[in-house]
Order: C-alpha cells, then structure tokens, then sequence
C-alpha cells in the first residue's frame, strides 16, 4: 500500500510539474488532476490484464512485478499450483484407490439412486456378464435379471447377501455354474454399493461334504447291517459247527472290509493334514516293487484261487526316489491292488519302472481287464466313485484307492496318467519329476 501511495504521489508530481513548466502555476493542478487520471488508468489496465488471466488462462498469469497487481498475481500464482498439486495428488490417491479395488478377487459395483451404474471393477463385470465402460448409467437390474437379484435390490432390505446363477456366457467357460454372493451396502443417501463374491467352490465342498457324509454312511451301513443279520441268525438258530464257522468267516470278512474303510479314511485325513514330504528321504524303488509283488500275488490268490492271475514285474533301472516311503507304497499298492480286482482271472496284469530320457521316473500297472469308458476316467479318483459299485463290493475295494493316489501324487510333484480303452484295458502310470529320482547308491546294493 505505501507504494501504491507513493506511485500515484509521484505520478501527481511529475504531471504538475511538466504542467507548471509549459504554463506556469495556474497549470499546476491541472497537471496534477491529469497525473492522477493516468496513474489510475494505468492501475486499471494492470487490474484489467489480471482478471482476463484468471478468466481465460491462469498460466497466462503476468510473472511477478512491482506494485500490488505484482503482488496480487504472484500470489494467486501460487494458490493455483498448490491447488493443482492438491488436485493431482487427489487423482493420483482415487487411482491407487480404484487400482486396489480392481485388483480385488471379490466385485464391486457403485449404483446411483436410481439403480444406475456409476462404476464397476473388472472383476463385477466378468461376474455379471456386463461391459465396465460401455454399460454405464445403465439399469443394473436390465442387465442382471434373475428374480432373486431383482427383488432383492428392490427390497431395500439388505441385512443379508443373495446367491444367484451367473450368466451363461460366463458359466460355458467353467468347469461349473457359476454362483454369485451379492451383497448391498447403502452409502451417501440412497446410493448402493454392490459386493459381488464366487461362491461356486464353497457350494461344491458344501456339496462334496454331504455325499461324502452319506457315502461314508452308507459304505459302514452295508457292513454293520450284514453283521447284525449275522448276529441274530447266530443267536437265534441252532446251527452245527460247519455253519457256525462260515457264518463267523463272513463276519470277519465284514469286519475287515470296515477296518479297511477306516484305515483308508484315516490315510486320507493323513495325507491332506501333514506336511509336504522332504526331498532327502530316499526309498529304493525295487523294495517298493517287491513288496507290492508279495501284496499283489497274495490278493490275486485270495480273489482267484483256481486261475490266478499273470502277474510281471519289469525294473529296468535301479533307482531311488525321494519322498515318504509308507505314501509311496501305499499309492503303488493301490494302482496294482485295483488292476488285480478289476481284471478276471486268468487275465494279464503287467507292472513296470523305468526312468524316462528327461531323468523322471515313471511306475506303471497295465491290465488287459474290461477297461473303463472315457467319461468315467475324469472323475475316477473322486471318494467313492465306482464304475461297478457291484464289482467293487464284490472284491473289497472302499473306493477310496485311486483318491489316495492323487493325493500321493500331488504331494510328490508327480503326475497321474490314467489311459484305458473298453475292452482293451487299462494303465496307470505315476511320473515321478526328475528332482526326486536318482540312480541308486552303491552302498545299497
């Protein structure tokens, strides 16, 4: 302000005198009205430059000079840059913001109060089968239409989530229909938030929970009710030693084949509960090979007493693997029991180990059994599947063998081959990866 003052004195002055030198006194005033005038158009020109600055273009700001417009304008210089720093820090935090939330494996949609969507993540629109960019300001309920959706979001009524079936287009692509959670969460008024979650694995271990509850029933049932007939037959009639005894004989077998169960339950529970197996515990594979050929002729002499079974076991190399030894007798055993009860007698069951040329080690059991039909082979090492649940019962398997194999599998890094044809029968094979294969150890041999 003292400046101000002293510029428009100054103005004043120079005009009076100029004017008091051309004219002489009486001009003096004259002079100094007509400094005054420029000194204030001057100062309203400078004023005017400022605001036109501000209106059209800030960055066209005049740099900073003297007086107080020089002042004014470097000053709102300044405001402006932090407001833009300020802006492009805010836009810089809603990006992170949006990126977070893309990144999310759950989906959010943002609905305005009429049901219009103002935002959506990627993962929502996969889910609902809709277009983030294009379908905006679009009615969600024109795009999402199923019943339960719609009567919940005009419900208003949000304390609990609703599943639905996800689109087809998106359901094609999956192994499963898809299953969505919605929840809605209402914020800033009557605007929605919608959280979308893929509960199509829960359903399914909700699902595979129950039949494997009634399965497991129903496998103990048939044993115990088998038993309890026994019993009261045995308690009840008067029977001679010769009945007694078969009788008692099928109550072991009974017995046993519920012992077998469980200890195949309790392999299971094992296997998914501990840790994975070392890579520094090595097991010769030709003790595996000679255990597994005790076992299998044992049980190929119990299922056919009169022809038996061609049994052949091939080692082409002497190797070792790393791993837990009882995992992996317990996964071969149950390759070659399986061979041996679902091929009749008489018939050819061929076992093999050999260390391919890229050094992994494959333990194959080939059969000339029935064979299985292809849509079966998928879904052969689920708990309890059967191909013949006669043929099963009939030979004693839990149908749990080929699910303790994958397991087994997995838990080796090695991978399960199943390979049949119908009527040219089957072959399973284990690939061990080559980590885990070594040639023997000459100190044991």
């Amino acid at each position: 302000m003292p400046f101000r003052i002293a510029t428009f004195l100054v103005a004043s002055v120079v005009f009076a005198a100029g004017a008091w030198g051309l004219g002489g006194a009486r001009f003096i005033w004259l002079g100094a009205w007509l400094g005054a005038l420029s000194w204030l158009g001057l100062d309203a020109w400078r004023g005017g430059l400022l605001l036109r600055a501000l209106r059209s273009d800030a960055a066209a700001l005049p740099s900073r000079g003297a007086g107080v417009w020089g002042e004014v304008a470097d000053r709102v210089r300044k405001l402006l840059r932090e407001r833009d720093q300020q802006i492009r820090q805010a836009e810089e935090r809603l990006q992170e913001f949006l990126a977070a939330i893309q990144a999310s494996p759950n989906g959010v949609v943002l609905i305005d109060e009429q049901g219009r969507i103002e935002w959506s993540n990627q993962t929502a629109a996969e889910q609902f089968g809709i277009d983030a960019e294009r379908d905006l300001q679009q009615h969600l309920v024109n795009l999402v239409r199923d019943p339960a959706f719609v009567a919940y979001l005009a419900s208003w009524n949000y304390s609990r989530d609703v599943v639905i079936d996800g689109p087809a287009l998106s359901s094609r692509r999956r192994s499963h229909p898809l299953r969505l959670s919605v929840q809605v969460h209402p914020y800033a008024g009557n605007r929605r938030m919608l959280l979308t979650r893929d509960v199509t694995s829960l359903e399914q271990a909700e699902a595979m929970r129950r039949d494997f509850v009634a399965n497991v029933s129903h496998e103990i049932r048939t044993p115990l009710t088998v038993l309890a007939g026994f019993v009261e037959t045995l308690q009840t009639l008067p029977l001679d030693a010769s009945e007694r005894s078969r009788y008692l004989g099928l109550m072991a077998q009974q017995s046993h084949r519920m012992e077998t169960l469980v200890n195949d339950l309790l392999t299971l529970s094992r296997l998914e509960g501990s840790a994975m197996p070392a890579v520094n515990q090595w097991t010769r594979m030709r003790a595996l090979m000679a255990h597994c050929e005790d076992e299998a002729r044992g049980l190929s002499g119990r299922l056919s007493p009169q022809q038996g079974h061609r049994l052949s076991f091939v080692i082409d190399a002497d190797s070792e693997v790393a791993g837990i030894a009882t995992e992996l007798q317990s996964a071969m055993s149950n390759l070659l029991s399986n061979a041996i009860r679902y091929t009749p007698g008489g018939g050819e069951v061929v076992v093999t180990w050999r260390t391919l040329p890229d050094g992994r080690g494959e333990y194959a059991v080939r059969d000339s059994g029935p064979g299985i039909a292809a849509e079966h082979i998928p879904r052969l090492t689920e708990r309890f599947y059967r191909v013949d649940r006669s043929r099963s019962r009939e030979t004693g398997g839990t149908g749990l063998g080929l699910a303790i194999v994958k397991h087994v599998a997995q838990r080796h890094g090695a991978e399960f081959r199943i390979e049949s044809t119908v009527g040219h029968g089957s072959r399973f094979a284990l690939i061990f990866p080559a980590g885990r294969v070594r040639e023997a150890r000459a100190h044991l041999r």
